[in-house]
């Protein structure tokens, strides 16, 4: 079987090398446009985790490649005229160019065929071809594979320094251009001409910076020299170093697929597939790109041994099922990589907004769980010492100043003169089981069940303030005194135990009179409907669901009484905290989002008059709720579709509800039109409520695929959010706070008629 690899990097000779040693009969031939000796770049980074799988992988190369490579396990985070130290990360760099040496050398040793200086513009002839020819893949670009290509907004410049750093270090310096950022770390450069070892220099910053400092793309001399001046403390009389240095803007690319057949081969037809920067890239941040290459080559490989026939050798016929079980293998992994280094990219692309405003410890730790896969637990493994700092810290700037700091989550939060005991929340969540909106059993032993597991706060499910307000039939309502007994009986259990209780006051809009969820959810009823309103007369499906009547101003201010009306009897139910929700398309958040309202008047067009009306509701509901509690609100910090609320939009909405009496937003996103998109991935929406805490300077929750107390922990030390809400983890599991607390060797009281469990411990299975 003849395979052609187009381009000579990692990816193309690592597979080379693997796929040789599973079939030595294979004829592989690679093409490289550059030079042997020449490449773009300085170091790459790996972790001790990959080093380990290229040892189990290839024994070989890897023992060439640890002879080649500086060690270190520090970070250090250079900021606030501090040199803050995390240890234990385990990474190591070694020369792009070594690397190349090496990986030509194995795969020579194997009989790859490598042919330098060789630029193929057309589809070689072979049963399989792998586009490994980088970003600007030409392979990629003359044929389909849904590829997507988001230039992102920062400037960065690939430098040297003859300045071995001992560790990976991360600098912040401030000039009158802006903020500069960079990523600097070792790498063993045997052979070159730079000496025995040298560092990688990234520097990094806004347009708006880079146009400032007067810098061109491509004059790399000039660049040298201004960085040269403005890092003359952190180079320590060391000089920068050029290898084909401009300003670049960094490319996140997708593919929809990786693979695809092309004309007639040897054998037939043959099959194309990309891999490395040709199918996906990942922010330098996060890692490197060479990594995800290499990774690729492992598991095109493996994917072929787990095709192929039984002992045999490969076949060209194998290849499309070969093919397919590799996308499959591997595109989660990527997925996950991906959506990682995007919010890893993003925070240092939004540094400014914590610069200068973080104290240093929460801003390096922040840094350090940016891309939040390292969570509170992992850096608390690696060290320990460094986290301690983080909650004793935390815990005396938030008022819980003791001899030994309990975990973030369990700081207690104030908000007015509402004392919350612990950071953890029942998030809202509609239960579909009320009769005529009046909530019973169910909800009592729902909501109940919660707050004897711990939770420091237990919300109420979407509450309607009207009958024409629910979302279905089976919704709960706060319109009838039967609605105030029931919810007072609720109330008075949940403040038999330490949790406080609040209550989601909403009115559904155009999403009303739909079935339950479970009997097809935003559907509308098979019969008994009622009437529905909107901002203004567009369905929910279009074909599907009602037309609402847009409201006229007597109709808004209907429903706004409706909800002081609801108000009024949230405080005779003796709730603690009430939350507006004017989120996920419902009634007041129609009025938000350009998708849903094309009014006209003065509650139409801008946003500043989008945000009349709710800011309305908010003013009438904060004059009737008592001023020593505190309210919330949850909104849509992004509509996941063209044209809709931006997270841009979500500050300037954020800071205008503050202003009108919110103490606390409930930063959700999405469900505004069904079209929406949403990045779903492990806190997927925390990047929103860290935005909005951190930009319109409000506290906030979070919510949205939060799973773990590592977590919990994570996003309340980085000043991401000060409230963290659970749904899915809660239906789950009512103790969930609880059992957090014994995980993590707290001792959370138990309440008397449980107290034998304070000495129970149990078992794994």
């Amino acid at each position: 079987m003849k395979i052609t690899c187009v381009g000579g990097g990692p990816a193309g000779l690592y597979f080379s090398i693997l796929a040789k040693k599973l079939d030595p009969a294979l004829d592989i031939l690679v093409h490289e446009r550059n030079r042997p000796d020449e490449t773009w770049g300085f170091g790459v980074v790996f972790s001790d985790a990959t080093l380990a799988q290229f040892e189990q992988v290839d024994p070989e190369s890897y023992a060439e490649i640890a002879a080649s490579f500086y060690h270190w396990d520090d970070i250090d985070v250079h900021y606030g005229g501090q040199v803050l130290t995390s240890t234990g990360h385990g990474f190591s760099g070694m020369s792009r160019k070594v690397l190349l040496q090496i990986l030509t050398k194995r795969a020579l040793a194997l009989g790859v065929r490598i042919e330098h200086l060789s630029d193929v513009q057309g589809l070689p002839e072979a049963d399989l071809v792998i586009a490994c020819d980088g970003i600007n893949s030409l392979f990629r670009a003359q044929h389909d594979f849904g590829t997507t290509v988001d230039p992102r907004p920062n400037r960065f410049v690939w430098l040297g320094t003859t300045r071995p750093f001992p560790a990976f270090t991360f600098f912040f310096v401030q000039n009158e251009a802006g903020l500069f950022r960079v990523h600097a770390y070792q790498y063993l450069a045997k052979g070159e001409t730079q000496g025995a070892s040298t560092s990688t220099f990234i520097v990094e910053c806004t347009d708006e910076t880079f146009k400032r400092s007067g810098l061109a793309v491509d004059d790399e001399a000039a660049t040298i020299a201004y960085f040269e001046k403005l890092f003359a403390k952190e180079l320590d009389g060391h000089r920068l170093i050029g290898n084909k240095s401009h300003f670049r803007q960094f490319p996140t690319i997708k593919n929809r697929r990786w693979h695809l057949p092309f004309g007639e081969g040897p054998a037939g037809k043959g099959q194309l597939v990309l891999m490395g920067d040709a199918a996906h890239t990942a922010h330098f941040s996060i890692g490197s790109g060479t990594k995800l290459a290499m990774d690729d080559a492992i598991a095109l490989v493996d994917a072929m041994k787990r095709t192929r026939p039984a002992s045999s050798e490969l076949r060209a016929a194998d290849l499309p099922a070969a093919l397919a079980d590799y996308e499959r293998a591997r595109r989660p992994g990527v997925d996950a990589i991906q959506r990682a280094a995007q919010v890893s990219m993003e925070w240092f692309e939004d540094v400014e907004r914590y610069f200068g405003k973080l104290a240093p410890l929460p801003f390096t730790f922040s840094m350090l769980t940016r891309s939040l896969r390292i969570t509170h637990q992992n850096l608390k493994v690696r060290d320990p010492g460094f986290v301690a700092r983080v909650d004793e810290d935390f815990a005396a700037r938030h008022g819980a100043s003791v001899p030994r700091p309990p975990p973030p989550m369990f700081v207690p939060l104030r908000l007015r003169e509402l004392s919350i005991p612990n950071r953890i929340v029942v998030s809202p969540m509609c239960m579909y089981s009320a009769v005529d909106g009046t909530p019973g059993d169910f909800h009592l032993v729902h909501l109940g069940s919660r707050a004897m597991g711990g939770a420091g706060l237990v919300m109420t499910e979407m509450t309607d303030v009207s009958a024409e307000g629910r979302i279905t039939p089976g919704c709960a309502g706060l319109y009838t005194e039967a609605h105030v007994a029931a919810w007072k009986r609720i109330v008075d259990y949940v403040h038999g135990t330490p949790s406080k209780i609040g209550v989601q006051l909403g009115h559904a809009g155009r999403k009303a009179s739909t079935r339950r969820m479970w009997d097809g959810i935003d559907l509308p009823l098979e019969d008994g409907n009622w009437p529905i309103v909107s901002a203004s007369a567009i369905p929910y499906f279009e074909s599907k669901s009602q037309v609402p009547r847009a409201l006229d101003r007597r109709g808004m201010e209907e429903i706004r009484d409706q909800f002081v009306a609801a108000t009024e009897r949230a405080e005779r139910c003796g709730f603690d905290l009430l939350e507006l929700h004017m989120a996920h398309g419902y009634l007041l958040a129609s009025f938000l989002s350009p998708l849903t309202n094309r009014r006209e008047d003065d509650f139409g067009g801008s946003l500043d008059r989008r945000l009349r009306y709710p800011l309305e509701v908010l003013r009438a509901v904060r004059a009737a709720w008592p001023k020593h509690k505190p309210i919330s609100v949850r909104i849509s910090a992004t509509d996941w579709w063209k044209g809709g609320t931006t997270p841009d939009e979500a500050v300037t909405i954020a800071t205008a509800l503050a202003a009108e009496g919110a103490d606390i937003l409930d930063v959700s996103s999405g469900q505004t039109v069904p079209e929406g998109k949403p990045y779903y991935g492990r806190l997927y929406q925390t990047p929103l409520a860290d935005r909005v805490r951190n930009e319109a300077k409000v506290p906030v929750m979070t919510v949205g695929n939060v799973s773990s107390w590592a977590d919990a922990n994570a996003i309340l030390a980085a000043e991401r959010a000060d409230l963290v809400l659970l749904a899915r983890g809660h239906l789950y599991d009512p103790y969930w706070t609880r059992h957090a607390a014994f995980e993590q060797g707290y001792a959370m009281p138990w309440p008397p008629q449980y107290a034998p469990a304070e000495s129970f411990t149990p078992r794994e299975s």
